[in-house]
């Protein structure tokens, strides 16, 4: 596999992932990835992005209902 950027090559590995949403701010320090040994990009394969995704999901609905009750 080759990096999109500078075409490196990928190797599987951990990237930290961060986020800030609604301000709420999200950080995974250790998600599995793709990681270009040339420049460092990560790429996501669609099981963590996914699970990312559920995650800010989950996180939206429950800072909605918090945001709510005040």
């Amino acid at each position: 596999m080759k990096c999109l950027f500078c075409q490196g090559e990928m190797k599987k590995g951990e990237t930290p992932f961060h986020i800030d949403r609604r301000g709420i701010h999200i950080t995974l320090d250790a998600v599995p990835s793709w990681v270009c040994m040339q420049c460092g990009e990560p790429y996501f394969e669609e099981t963590e992005v996914d699970a990312i995704q559920d995650l800010i999901e989950s996180v939206d609905e429950k800072s909605d209902a918090l945001a709510k009750s005040a």
